[in-house]
Protein backbone atom coordinates (compact mmCIF):
# COMPACT_ATOMS: atom_id res chain seq x y z
CA UNK A 1 0.00 0.00 0.00
CA UNK A 2 1.05 3.39 -0.96
CA UNK A 3 2.10 5.63 1.86
CA UNK A 4 -0.55 8.23 2.89
CA UNK A 5 1.72 10.37 4.93
CA UNK A 6 1.95 14.63 4.19
CA UNK A 7 3.90 14.64 0.97
CA UNK A 8 1.47 12.93 -1.40
CA UNK A 9 -1.35 14.74 0.34
CA UNK A 10 -0.96 17.70 -1.47
CA UNK A 11 2.30 18.77 -3.76
CA UNK A 12 2.55 15.47 -5.47
CA UNK A 13 -1.35 15.88 -6.93
CA UNK A 14 -1.29 19.49 -7.55
CA UNK A 15 2.24 19.10 -9.21
CA UNK A 16 1.66 21.41 -12.59
CA UNK A 17 3.52 18.38 -14.82
CA UNK A 18 1.21 16.05 -13.22
CA UNK A 19 -2.13 17.97 -14.54
CA UNK A 20 -0.75 18.13 -17.92
CA UNK A 21 0.66 14.62 -18.18
CA UNK A 22 -3.67 13.68 -17.07
CA UNK A 23 -4.94 16.33 -20.01
CA UNK A 24 -2.75 14.23 -22.27
CA UNK A 25 -3.97 10.92 -21.09
CA UNK A 26 -7.41 12.07 -21.26
CA UNK A 27 -7.23 13.58 -24.76
CA UNK A 28 -5.76 10.31 -25.65
CA UNK A 29 -8.34 7.92 -24.51
CA UNK A 30 -11.20 10.10 -25.78
CA UNK A 31 -9.72 9.81 -29.11
CA UNK A 32 -9.01 6.18 -29.12
CA UNK A 33 -12.64 5.83 -27.31
CA UNK A 34 -14.18 7.14 -30.55
CA UNK A 35 -11.67 4.94 -32.55
CA UNK A 36 -11.75 1.64 -31.19
CA UNK A 37 -15.64 1.86 -30.51
CA UNK A 38 -15.92 2.17 -35.16
CA UNK A 39 -13.42 -0.14 -35.29
CA UNK A 40 -15.30 -2.42 -33.47
CA UNK A 41 -18.45 -2.55 -34.87
CA UNK A 42 -17.07 -2.72 -37.75
CA UNK A 43 -15.22 -5.71 -37.52
CA UNK A 44 -16.66 -7.63 -35.14
CA UNK A 45 -13.96 -7.61 -32.89
CA UNK A 46 -15.01 -8.13 -28.58
CA UNK A 47 -11.83 -7.14 -28.01
CA UNK A 48 -11.58 -4.18 -29.69
CA UNK A 49 -15.29 -3.31 -28.22
CA UNK A 50 -13.88 -4.08 -24.82
CA UNK A 51 -10.69 -1.97 -25.08
CA UNK A 52 -12.64 0.66 -26.57
CA UNK A 53 -15.41 0.25 -23.31
CA UNK A 54 -11.73 0.78 -21.55
CA UNK A 55 -11.14 3.54 -22.72
CA UNK A 56 -13.96 5.43 -22.33
CA UNK A 57 -13.89 4.59 -18.60
CA UNK A 58 -10.13 6.12 -18.19
CA UNK A 59 -10.86 9.06 -20.09
CA UNK A 60 -14.14 9.63 -16.99
CA UNK A 61 -11.50 8.49 -14.37
CA UNK A 62 -8.64 11.29 -15.77
CA UNK A 63 -11.09 13.62 -15.60
CA UNK A 64 -11.97 12.88 -12.23
CA UNK A 65 -8.05 12.91 -11.21
CA UNK A 66 -8.27 16.57 -12.52
CA UNK A 67 -11.30 17.22 -10.82
CA UNK A 68 -9.89 16.36 -7.02
CA UNK A 69 -6.37 17.02 -7.71
CA UNK A 70 -4.62 19.36 -4.73
CA UNK A 71 -8.21 18.03 -2.48
CA UNK A 72 -7.49 16.63 0.71
CA UNK A 73 -6.30 13.43 0.54
CA UNK A 74 -9.88 11.83 1.91
CA UNK A 75 -11.40 13.24 -1.08
CA UNK A 76 -9.22 11.80 -3.53
CA UNK A 77 -9.73 8.41 -1.79
CA UNK A 78 -13.16 8.89 -2.63
CA UNK A 79 -12.70 9.68 -5.92
CA UNK A 80 -9.78 6.59 -6.39
CA UNK A 81 -13.05 4.53 -4.86
CA UNK A 82 -15.24 5.55 -7.73
CA UNK A 83 -12.86 4.42 -10.43
CA UNK A 84 -12.07 1.06 -8.30
CA UNK A 85 -16.23 0.24 -8.43
CA UNK A 86 -15.93 1.57 -12.36
CA UNK A 87 -13.03 -0.90 -13.30
CA UNK A 88 -15.15 -3.59 -11.32
CA UNK A 89 -18.02 -2.99 -13.17
CA UNK A 90 -16.27 -3.02 -16.76
CA UNK A 91 -14.95 -6.36 -15.93
CA UNK A 92 -18.16 -7.36 -15.23
CA UNK A 93 -19.14 -6.21 -18.00
CA UNK A 94 -16.64 -7.62 -20.61
CA UNK A 95 -17.04 -10.91 -18.75
CA UNK A 96 -20.65 -11.24 -19.30
CA UNK A 97 -20.51 -10.20 -23.17
CA UNK A 98 -17.94 -12.08 -23.68
CA UNK A 99 -19.84 -15.38 -22.65
CA UNK A 100 -22.29 -14.70 -25.35
CA UNK A 101 -20.07 -14.14 -27.71
CA UNK A 102 -18.92 -17.45 -27.25
CA UNK A 103 -22.06 -18.46 -28.71
CA UNK A 104 -23.38 -15.74 -30.88
CA UNK A 105 -20.23 -13.88 -32.36
CA UNK A 106 -18.64 -14.49 -35.45
CA UNK A 107 -14.83 -14.39 -36.51
CA UNK A 108 -13.82 -10.79 -36.57
CA UNK A 109 -11.33 -8.97 -39.18
CA UNK A 110 -7.93 -9.52 -38.01
CA UNK A 111 -6.61 -6.58 -40.42
CA UNK A 112 -8.43 -4.07 -38.75
CA UNK A 113 -7.82 -5.46 -34.79
CA UNK A 114 -3.97 -5.52 -35.70
CA UNK A 115 -3.56 -1.94 -37.28
CA UNK A 116 -6.32 -0.60 -34.66
CA UNK A 117 -4.34 -2.25 -31.46
CA UNK A 118 -1.09 -1.38 -32.65
CA UNK A 119 -2.16 2.08 -33.03
CA UNK A 120 -3.76 2.14 -29.51
CA UNK A 121 -0.30 0.28 -28.14
CA UNK A 122 1.63 2.85 -29.08
CA UNK A 123 -0.54 6.12 -27.75
CA UNK A 124 -1.09 4.14 -24.28
CA UNK A 125 2.99 3.55 -24.29
CA UNK A 126 3.64 6.95 -24.32
CA UNK A 127 0.99 7.85 -22.14
CA UNK A 128 2.32 5.34 -19.04
CA UNK A 129 5.71 6.26 -19.46
CA UNK A 130 4.65 9.44 -18.72
CA UNK A 131 2.94 8.30 -15.68
CA UNK A 132 6.06 5.93 -14.25
CA UNK A 133 6.83 8.49 -12.04
CA UNK A 134 3.56 8.33 -10.45
CA UNK A 135 2.93 4.84 -10.12
CA UNK A 136 3.65 5.00 -6.13
CA UNK A 137 1.54 7.90 -5.14
CA UNK A 138 -1.98 7.84 -3.25
CA UNK A 139 -4.73 5.83 -4.25
CA UNK A 140 -5.61 8.50 -6.88
CA UNK A 141 -2.51 8.70 -8.17
CA UNK A 142 -1.66 4.69 -7.82
CA UNK A 143 -5.36 4.16 -9.88
CA UNK A 144 -4.06 6.08 -12.72
CA UNK A 145 -0.96 4.08 -13.16
CA UNK A 146 -2.81 1.09 -12.85
CA UNK A 147 -5.05 1.90 -15.48
CA UNK A 148 -2.50 3.09 -17.91
CA UNK A 149 -0.86 0.26 -17.27
CA UNK A 150 -3.28 -2.15 -17.97
CA UNK A 151 -4.15 -0.22 -20.99
CA UNK A 152 -0.57 -1.18 -22.49
CA UNK A 153 -0.93 -5.07 -21.77
CA UNK A 154 -4.71 -5.21 -23.17
CA UNK A 155 -3.75 -3.25 -25.82
CA UNK A 156 -0.80 -5.75 -26.60
CA UNK A 157 -3.03 -8.81 -26.37
CA UNK A 158 -5.42 -7.28 -28.65
CA UNK A 159 -2.84 -7.03 -31.19
CA UNK A 160 -1.59 -11.11 -30.49
CA UNK A 161 -5.61 -11.43 -30.89
CA UNK A 162 -5.11 -10.15 -34.51
CA UNK A 163 -2.88 -12.63 -34.99
CA UNK A 164 -4.64 -15.36 -33.56
CA UNK A 165 -7.58 -14.97 -35.87
CA UNK A 166 -5.66 -14.37 -39.01
CA UNK A 167 -4.01 -17.81 -38.17
CA UNK A 168 -6.58 -19.95 -37.17
CA UNK A 169 -9.74 -19.25 -38.49
CA UNK A 170 -11.89 -18.14 -35.64
CA UNK A 171 -13.17 -16.04 -32.96
CA UNK A 172 -11.34 -18.01 -29.89
CA UNK A 173 -8.14 -15.38 -29.91
CA UNK A 174 -10.66 -12.07 -29.50
CA UNK A 175 -12.77 -13.77 -26.71
CA UNK A 176 -9.86 -15.55 -24.63
CA UNK A 177 -8.19 -11.74 -25.17
CA UNK A 178 -11.50 -10.27 -24.15
CA UNK A 179 -11.42 -12.36 -21.19
CA UNK A 180 -8.31 -11.34 -19.93
CA UNK A 181 -9.45 -7.67 -20.00
CA UNK A 182 -11.72 -8.41 -18.08
CA UNK A 183 -9.83 -9.81 -15.32
CA UNK A 184 -7.33 -6.74 -15.67
CA UNK A 185 -10.37 -4.76 -14.96
CA UNK A 186 -11.32 -7.24 -11.59
CA UNK A 187 -8.24 -7.22 -10.51
CA UNK A 188 -6.87 -3.75 -10.73
CA UNK A 189 -10.38 -2.24 -9.57
CA UNK A 190 -9.59 -4.71 -6.73
CA UNK A 191 -6.28 -3.00 -5.93
CA UNK A 192 -7.61 0.43 -6.07
CA UNK A 193 -10.73 -0.36 -3.74
CA UNK A 194 -8.45 -1.81 -1.49
CA UNK A 195 -5.63 0.75 -0.99
CA UNK A 196 -8.40 3.62 -1.03
CA UNK A 197 -10.44 1.95 1.59
CA UNK A 198 -7.00 1.74 3.75
CA UNK A 199 -6.27 5.37 3.47
CA UNK A 200 -9.90 6.20 4.78
CA UNK A 201 -9.79 4.21 7.21
CA UNK A 202 -6.52 5.30 8.62
CA UNK A 203 -7.33 9.23 8.06
CA UNK A 204 -8.43 11.20 11.37
CA UNK A 205 -12.12 12.08 11.09
CA UNK A 206 -11.92 15.74 10.59
CA UNK A 207 -9.54 15.23 7.66
CA UNK A 208 -12.49 14.31 5.75
CA UNK A 209 -13.46 17.78 5.71
CA UNK A 210 -10.83 19.56 4.74
CA UNK A 211 -9.12 20.65 1.44
CA UNK A 212 -5.83 22.03 0.46
CA UNK A 213 -5.94 24.84 -1.38
CA UNK A 214 -3.46 25.56 -4.70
Amino acid sequence: MACTSCPSDSTSNNDPRWRRILWIALVVNAAMFVIEIGAGLASGSQALMADALDFLGDAANYAISLGVAGMALAWRARAALVKGWTLVAFGAFVLVSTVWAVWNGDPPQAEVMGMVGIAALIANAVVALLLFRYRSGDANMRSVWICSRNDVIGNAAVVLAAIGVFGTGTAWPDLIVAAVMAALGLGGGWQIIRQARGELAHLPSSDTLVTHRN
